[in-house]
């Protein structure tokens, strides 16, 4: 493939996942209210969509207040600008595997993702609220400026609950879960793309380190 057809590769992967990213968020946000949702597979409790929002990072971590927002989204710019350049800069070179260009796209393609929520849902839709669907408004009307918007998170896995064992040290008689989290399609862009790198592509950077080291 040219040098140019890898580069046209590349954008349309993005833009596809982006898209599909952006249009499950959509979907949640003006179909169901805040903590509303149902079962993936029927009665099946351990998949779930479930709509919730989080002023952070991936699978809920969070910065607080006004100021740790901006910062995150200052952060988000910042990466999203460093990949794009090195996924350039790795292409042009052509001494990546393909596998190693696809993975730093599916974390570009998170970051992007989850920053149009940060960037742009306060401006074009009203708030979720439990009981209340939001709706889209006119632009800069919604619940928050520019950045300060909330990143959508709809997929839950409760697959495994138990309670710890009275007698155990620190969680004794409380209740555990897995998997707690809930995220979205952008997350798990990000999460396959780093998991794959580290299991399928630790030659290139263990070449890439050991290349740093001869000078």
């Amino acid at each position: 493939m040219s040098l140019k057809g890898k580069k046209w590769t590349i954008v349309l992967i993005a833009v596809v996942l982006l898209v599909i990213d952006q249009a499950i968020k959509f979907y949640v946000k003006l179909h169901y209210s805040y903590g509303q949702g149902f079962e993936m597979f029927g009665s099946s409790r351990w998949a779930q969509i479930l709509f919730i929002e989080n002023n952070g990072m991936a699978f809920g971590m969070q910065l607080g207040g006004i100021a740790g927002k901006i910062i995150l989204s200052s952060l988000r710019v910042v990466l999203i600008g460093i990949l794009i350049w090195y996924i350039n800069r790795i292409v042009n070179r052509g001494r990546a595997p393909w596998g190693v260009v696809i993975g730093f796209t599916l974390v570009l393609v998170g970051a992007v993702g989850n920053m149009i929520d940060s960037a742009f849902y306060g401006l074009i839709f009203s708030e979720s609220t439990y009981g209340t669907v939001a709706t889209m408004v006119p632009f800069g009307e919604g619940y928050a400026p520019f950045l300060q918007g909330k990143v959508v998170d709809m997929f839950y896995f409760p697959m495994v609950h138990w309670t710890w064992p009275e007698w155990m040290p620190w969680v004794g008689g409380e209740q555990f879960e897995f998997f707690r989290p809930i995220f979205n399609f952008a997350d798990s862009c990000i999460t396959c793309g780093v998991i794959y790198m580290i299991l399928f592509q630790r030659k290139y950077f263990a070449r890439k380190e050991e290349e740093k080291k001869q000078g």
